[in-house]
């Protein structure tokens, strides 16, 4: 995030940091003939272990239900990235600590794929009736959220199995053969989209909420009316932009108003009481719950419920 990005770039360029790091923190335990593949946050993850299968170990930095633009890495996650053959991150501004942990990763032994580097990316943007963050800018901000648009998961997952077969070029084929199988599936989720768009008699979505959908709304053509930007550090809206919402909901006769998950409700809940709007939720995927990640939902699982969540939003 912007206010955090001086403060974790300046601890990390402290001389030695990572150096001490590494030494004090013991190195994970590998398990013989499969790769390592280690991934900051859910949704590259998830790619990665339909990718991989049984051929790799994946591993997840951030916890279940944990804040994602909060986060920052441990001793023991910063010597796991060093010890694994293949690094997944997001980029942008709340990755900016990877940057300097990579200067101490052998580029020869760990492949790293960059997700924002596989797609187009588009910029923040600042929507009717959005409260815009009051804070210094350091140039343009990138939406991170590059994987709530299916057709941008396609080119992620392509891009982690050319990194899983350069890893592990003796299982490159089913490395293949299960990215070609997902990426079907992945491209089925985008036209079951297309279709319930289609049909829907409205192309407007109201956020009680940070938004980050950008890309989403960008692949299907939807108007969007938010509270905040997706990676905004602001958590309480002023009184302008509720009333703003809550007018927009009722001049338009928009029968949802949506929240992300692990998120505060009550904004979405204020709307809904003064104009009648049901509450529902839209999975951005970042991260997931603790009892979501144990029920094994994955990336598609959680897609298709957003699927029905916007059927009644549009229809």
């Amino acid at each position: 995030m912007r206010k955090r990005r001086p403060v974790i770039l300046s601890l990390l360029s402290l001389a030695g940091l990572l150096a001490g790091l590494l030494s004090c923190a013991p190195l994970p335990q590998r398990t013989p003939g499969k790769l390592s593949v280690v991934a900051t946050i859910f949704p590259p993850y998830d790619f990665a272990r339909e990718i991989a299968g049984d051929l790799a170990d994946v591993s997840m930095l951030l916890p279940p239900a944990a804040e994602a633009h909060a986060y920052e890495p441990s001793p023991q996650d910063i010597a796991q990235i060093s010890a694994c053959d293949v690094f997944l991150y997001v980029g942008g501004d709340s990755d900016a600590w990877v940057e300097n942990v990579l200067k101490a990763v052998d580029p020869a032994r760990t492949r790293v794929v960059t997700l924002m580097d596989c797609v187009a990316p588009l910029e923040e943007e600042t929507v009717e009736g959005m409260q815009a963050e009051a804070e210094a800018s350091y140039g343009p901000e990138y939406d991170e959220h590059v994987w709530t648009a299916p057709q941008n998961a396609v080119l992620i997952a392509a891009k982690i199995a050319d990194a899983l077969c350069a890893a592990d070029p003796n299982h490159a084929a089913s490395y293949r053969q299960r990215t070609a199988a997902y990426q079907a599936q992945l491209k089925k989720l985008d036209a079951d989209f297309r279709a319930v768009i289609a049909d829907g008699k409205r192309d407007t979505l109201v956020f009680g909420d940070r938004f980050p959908f950008r890309y989403f709304a960008e692949a299907y053509g939807l108007r969007y009316y938010a509270a905040f930007p997706g990676c905004s550090t602001e958590t309480e809206p002023s009184v302008r932009t509720v009333i703003f919402l809550i007018e927009k909901i009722r001049a338009e006769a928009i029968p949802a108003v949506f929240h992300a998950e692990l998120s505060n409700e009550r904004m979405a809940d204020t709307i809904a009481k003064d104009t009648g709007a049901q509450v529902l939720l839209l999975y951005a995927c970042h991260n997931i719950s603790k009892a979501d990640f144990a029920a094994g939902e994955s990336y598609l699982s959680l897609m298709r419920k957003n699927l029905t969540a916007l059927e009644t939003a549009l229809g």
